[in-house]
């Protein structure tokens, strides 16, 4: 079964149904799936190969999910990028995938173009005031091509790699089906949800939004305005959205930088959080503010689709802070370095295994045999498990903070100046130090009007941790910056702090 068909199967009776809201206009199911069909018509007409790679360029918008749901339903492989990829990583993709074909927002077109990487064939928007006029290309006949759903890719992700070079997770049919599948059990969603999305599509947790809601005949509420989030709680009660996601930035500003506090929401009755750990503060905070909400906690990574564990909301206070079991269909564990499963407290690795779990990284066997040993994926996060089997995430292992003989988790610092209410956001690096090789440095950004300096943090951090913890830097920004997923974005702080250091040397 080809995805697109999965995706479609459960609505054949909501033909008239609005599918997607953008802005102020809609798309039905009926206009959604007469214009996949079209341009998969387009795409046959071209003659491209089966698996042919095809990238999408643009921003949240019914040109995006029509490009998408196109692309995988004619058998080829949608590789959707983030506007902000950057030429360095568009130049790789192109070239490591032979990409001819592209789907460009009109916007975009110029910023591309000015790369100077040729382009052989490109779609684009033309008119978005209308539904049924977003490609101005005649109608053809065509069908949704059938696929060996276990082998045939359907998607590859790229993010960044630790070498610099973008990593390609590649995500068969099957892994799209199992995943959604499996996000809709445990979440319970159903026909009548609507969610409010504000993560990129290009992003594994964003395209998981649109799946399972379009899956069970859901509604999907696209706004690209986080960065004025008043505007957006606005429209969850204006649309009467029943679900929202995202990831710790967007719960850290919603809480301490917008109304959040001072609003009611209705009709919403689900919201979802994935994308990194969010401080345990944030998250009490979080179902103080959203009393009459069901709140689920949630881990993932990419190479496993999206999803790999929830915590029940049941358990939100008696289990706080932990990233819960395995999705249904996948096994999580914690293994120490002999590959056995860790004793109640003692950190391990955190692995997984199950349908989700990729088939590898594009044109990169050496990178797929350090993650994917014995059909497991080896996630790189750190773990612990209590004794009732519930997982702690520790830290991953590439950001444990080695401060002489100690190793440092940033996950606890960070934790720890999270609860001071005049911090909205905080990040821990590792900078170098003469003496101790290592020394922690946190990045904090603070509510408006706020007077909280960097030595009253570096005080109140004196107050709870031993020497070896307490930050030896701590920079006060404006706002943290933030990868195209909406993370912040460590590797960004890390060159900053680096540019800093060679300007120094200099």
């Amino acid at each position: 079964m080809n995805f697109i068909q999965y995706i479609f199967e459960n609505s054949t009776n909501q033909n008239e149904k609005i599918a997607i809201f953008y802005r102020d206009k809609t798309i039905s199911y009926s206009e959604l799936y007469f214009l996949i069909l079209k341009i998969i018509g387009e795409l046959d007409a071209l003659k491209l190969n089966p698996q042919e790679k095809i990238i999408i360029i643009a921003d949240n918008s019914f040109f995006f999910v029509v490009s998408y749901f196109a692309i995988i339903g004619s058998g080829r492989v949608v590789v959707p990028l983030h506007p902000d990829f950057g030429k360095e990583n568009f130049e790789y993709v192109c070239q490591s995938c032979k990409v001819c074909c592209f789907f460009i927002q009109k916007k975009y077109l110029k910023r591309i173009y000015s790369y100077g990487i040729p382009l052989k064939i490109v779609f684009s928007d033309i008119d978005i005031e209308g539904t049924k006029n977003i490609f101005k290309i005649n109608k053809r006949d065509a069908i949704i091509k059938e696929v060996d759903e276990k082998t045939d890719l359907g998607v590859i992700i790229f993010t960044s790699g630790s070498t610099g070079i973008p990593k390609g997770v590649m995500l068969t049919h099957y892994n799209l089906m199992y995943n959604t599948n499996s996000i809709n059990k445990y979440l319970g969603l159903k026909s009548s949800d609507r969610v409010m999305v504000v993560l990129p599509f290009s992003y594994c947790f964003g395209t998981s939004l649109l799946h399972t809601h379009l899956r069970v005949g859901g509604q999907v509420v696209i706004n690209n305005q986080f960065m004025f989030p008043g505007k957006v709680l606005k429209e969850i009660n204006q649309k009467k959205c029943t679900v929202f996601a995202g990831v710790p930035s967007i719960y850290s500003i919603l809480l301490r930088r917008s109304p959040l506090k001072k609003m009611k929401f209705p009709t919403l009755r689900l919201v979802q959080q994935a994308g990194g750990k969010l401080p345990n503060t944030l998250i009490s905070e979080l179902k103080e503010v959203l009393n009459t909400t069901i709140i689920f906690i949630m881990y993932g990574q990419t190479e496993a689709t999206a999803r790999l564990s929830f915590l029940p909301p049941e358990l939100l206070d008696s289990k706080l802070g932990s990233i819960g079991k395995g999705i249904p269909g996948t096994k999580l564990e914690v293994l120490n370095k002999n590959g056995e499963p860790v004793k109640s407290g003692e950190v391990g690795e955190i692995v997984a295994s199950g349908g989700n779990i990729m088939v590898g990284y594009w044109q990169d066997p050496e990178e797929t045999a350090k993650v994917l040993k014995d059909n497991k994926l080896y996630t790189g996060d750190l773990g612990i498990v209590d004794e009732d089997g519930y997982i702690f995430l520790t830290d991953r292992a590439k950001e444990i903070i080695k401060v002489g003989g100690h190793r440092v988790s940033s996950k606890e610092i960070e934790n720890y100046i999270s609860k001071n209410q005049n911090v909205v956001e905080v990040a821990v690096i590792g900078i170098y130090d003469e003496l101790l090789g290592e020394a922690i440095k946190a990045f904090v950004s603070i509510v408006k009007n706020s007077d909280l300096t960097e030595k009253d943090l570096i005080a109140y951090c004196q107050q709870h941790f031993p020497p070896h913890k307490v930050p030896k830097e701590i920079e006060i920004m404006s706002s943290l910056p933030k990868n195209i997923s909406r993370k912040v974005d460590k590797i960004a702080l890390k060159k900053l702090e680096q540019e800093k250091s060679n300007n120094k040397n200099y």
